[in-house]
């Protein structure tokens, strides 16, 4: 089993980074991700917490071993459910892979709250890479592995895009009370 763990704080305040969070793809910094389908949204009347269910469809270039011993294609799919609560000022994200998770699965966390210095929120990431292949733990050491250097990769290029994605919006926003 991997694990990757990751910190970052974002310029901007909570609410900034919880509306950036719909607008994150497409991207063209993380044109992995294909598409995403919303698979249902819903509040929930007592608490005021936002519950989404989505999928991400991606495009990964496998490495030719790991196609040709298990199959599969580029394709792969991603279930993603997030969970925005206004009231603690805290948004989660838990995403999991739906494609070969019978051979593999990857297991992320995110987290966004508020940073103790103002205008400024704080995201947490964690993932559990494990490779579900007892007899051949050469070759699940071996996809551990790459899983878990893919995920690192797309994360820093997930990170920035979202900064750039924040950074825009925010300008806009900024030009339009301007024009106004």
């Amino acid at each position: 089993m991997h694990f990757v763990n990751q910190s970052h704080n974002y310029d901007h305040p909570w609410s900034h980074v919880v509306i950036g969070m719909w607008h994150k793809y497409p991207n063209p910094k993380c044109t992995h991700v294909v598409s995403i389908d919303v698979l249902d949204r819903s509040v929930d009347p007592k608490t005021g917490i936002i519950r989404t269910e989505r999928v991400l469809g991606c495009k990964q270039k496998a490495p030719t071993w790991i196609v040709k011993l298990f199959g599969g294609s580029e394709d792969a799919f991603v279930r993603e459910i997030s969970f925005i609560d206004h009231r603690t000022q805290v948004a989660t994200i838990t995403s999991e892979n739906l494609s070969l998770s019978q051979f593999a699965t990857c297991l992320e966390q995110i987290r966004y709250s508020p940073s103790s210095t103002p205008g400024r929120t704080v995201f947490s990431q964690t993932a559990e890479i494990q490779a579900r292949m007892a007899l051949w733990r050469s070759a699940a050491d071996g996809l551990e592995k790459w899983m878990a250097q893919r995920f690192e990769q797309n994360a820093q290029l997930g990170k920035m895009a979202f900064t750039d994605v924040l950074r825009r919006l925010w300008e806009e926003r900024e030009r339009m009370q301007v024009a106004a």
